[in-house]
């Protein structure tokens, strides 16, 4: 499947990132801890589009996570290798031969090993936001029933309808997609076809899609915060993934 050019373009933002590094049973991990006290058996997996866990921009939005009582584990299931900054909006980059790289064989293994890890640690629940590239693998945990509840954001790597129907079929994971107006990746078409599958409460665990017009896939991770639209999306697309984990993990 072929990606948009929306997958390695955006806005680098600025802040200071207030999480550590650590390492979870070999795999490189940002973790952000809240300040005040929180469920120690919950754990928010953070799965990042192809800049990974290096990009700022995905630091500071898992520490916002963090600031909202949730301890949040980023992951690098990359190895090292995601994107550079600089490569945002490079036309000369070979993002394909990069793909090509990074499936599943070698994306869920690092996956797998922290999540048990994390329940060896007495995590019972997990949680998964999944950007881009990591709506791909929030995907799949679901299928697997390896998390409690699901949010995806501008997906990609999704077939549709078939990746639809499986999660139907197999996931007990509430699911929140956090859609938009310009996206290649999660068009219309498959917007409306997840409406018809899990809408009108046909998906018991629960269903809910948000959708944010004057927004272009990546929003919600690298959007311009300069345009008031993009804005309005990435801090409304936040507030629902907190309201939707708050009422479902």
């Amino acid at each position: 499947m072929s990606f948009c050019k929306h997958c390695i373009q955006g806005v680098r933002h600025e802040g200071e990132p207030l999480g550590n590094l650590e390492t979870i049973a070999g795999v490189p991990c940002y973790i952000a801890t809240p300040a005040v006290d929180y469920p120690k058996d919950k754990v928010i997996l953070f799965l990042p589009d192809v800049f990974g866990i290096e990009l700022i921009n995905n630091k500071l939005l898992a520490d916002d996570f963090a600031k909202n009582g949730f301890k949040v584990v980023a992951l690098d299931y990359f190895d090292g290798d995601g994107l550079a900054a600089d490569a945002m909006n490079s036309p000369s980059f070979d993002f394909m031969g990069w793909l090509s790289k990074h499936g599943a064989d070698q994306v869920r293994p690092p996956l797998d090993k922290v999540v048990a890890a994390l329940k060896a640690e007495g995590v019972t629940k997990f949680g998964a936001t999944g950007y881009c590239f990591g709506g791909r693998y929030t995907f799949d945990l679901a299928f697997d029933n390896v998390i409690q509840c699901a949010v995806v954001s501008h997906p990609s790597l999704l077939k549709s309808p078939a990746d639809l129907e499986t999660y139907f079929a197999k996931s007990k994971a509430p699911l929140l997609i956090n859609s938009c107006e310009i996206d290649q990746m999660f068009p219309a078409e498959a917007q409306a076809k997840a409406d018809e599958i899990f809408g009108d409460g046909k998906f018991a665990p629960g269903y809910k899609r948000e959708y944010f017009p004057g927004c272009t896939h990546g929003f919600t991770v690298r959007g311009d915060m300069k345009d008031p639209l993009i804005k309005a999306g990435k801090e409304g697309a936040f507030k629902a993934t907190v309201e939707f984990f708050l009422a479902h993990l």
